[in-house]
């Protein structure tokens, strides 16, 4: 991500209807898993610390990140520990964590494979992993660009990287579906239309705290409950729940 974004993510984070909607459907899922107190909950690539607070609801929190300026905002804004560290080399002992998360990550790393590999290395018998990423190619916008994100995911190769980690899928969906129409539109008019002297401006600066935004953070809500129970069919993202075989 491009520095001088970081502190707009800080500032959004909480209240942006892009954040709420996802921190809806995320607890519509952890709610039926059997995590506790007890439970050793880490958040990779924690940005700012927003999803660390919203966590620390379901047990033991620790969030990883790589950058330095996401690390500090994380640990100012929290009670939560964090590191820095590569998500390449997980600095967790083999089966010992119960639930990782990885919240649009894993297209940022050139080995997505190798990611997802030491994700289920650290995660217990039982224990699961909640990862989104991006998704449809076609998709590939400004934000992509900002983000410095390598990839957007075709659904069949992001499930491959949880079977072929030897993890078991439980939940496989598309998510952001009521909204996708408009946001696909507007990222396929965004690529004819330049920005304005050239300057890439992040597509959360155009929805302000207000009206507009809690209703579209409302509406991503209603995702939650049907998530829960089944799969969507399209969206702007994919969720993966997948979990270490108790055998294993």
């Amino acid at each position: 991500m491009e520095e001088k974004f970081y502190e707009e993510y800080a500032q959004i984070e909480a209240v942006h209807w892009w954040f709420e909607g996802r921190r809806a459907i995320f607890a519509a899922l952890l709610e039926r898993l059997h995590v506790t107190k007890d439970s050793l909950l880490v958040d990779l690539g924690c940005g700012t610390g927003a999803n660390l607070r919203f966590l620390a609801r379901y047990g033991r929190v620790v969030g990883l990140d790589w950058g330095a300026a996401a690390a500090r905002y994380a640990r100012n804004r929290t009670h939560v520990p964090v590191l820095r560290g590569d998500v390449r080399a997980l600095p967790f002992r083999s089966r010992s964590v119960d639930l990782v998360t990885a919240f649009d990550l894993i297209e940022h790393i050139d080995d997505d494979a190798g990611c997802v590999a030491e994700i289920a290395r650290v995660l217990r018998p039982g224990g699961y992993a909640l990862v989104t990423v991006p998704a449809f190619p076609w998709m590939w916008g400004r934000q992509d660009v900002i983000n410095h994100h390598k990839r957007r995911y075709r659904a069949r190769e992001f499930a491959a990287l949880f079977t072929q980690a030897g993890l078991q899928i439980r939940r496989f969906t598309y998510l952001n579906t009521i909204l996708f129409p408009v946001v696909a539109a507007v990222r396929l008019v965004r690529r004819v239309i330049p920005e304005k002297n050239g300057e890439l401006v992040s597509d959360f600066s155009m929805t302000k705290p207000g009206r507009v935004n809690d209703f579209l953070a409302k509406l991503f809500s209603l995702e939650a409950p049907l998530i829960a129970r089944v799969n969507l069919p399209v969206g702007v993202s994919l969720l993966c729940l997948a979990q270490r075989p108790q055998a294993q």
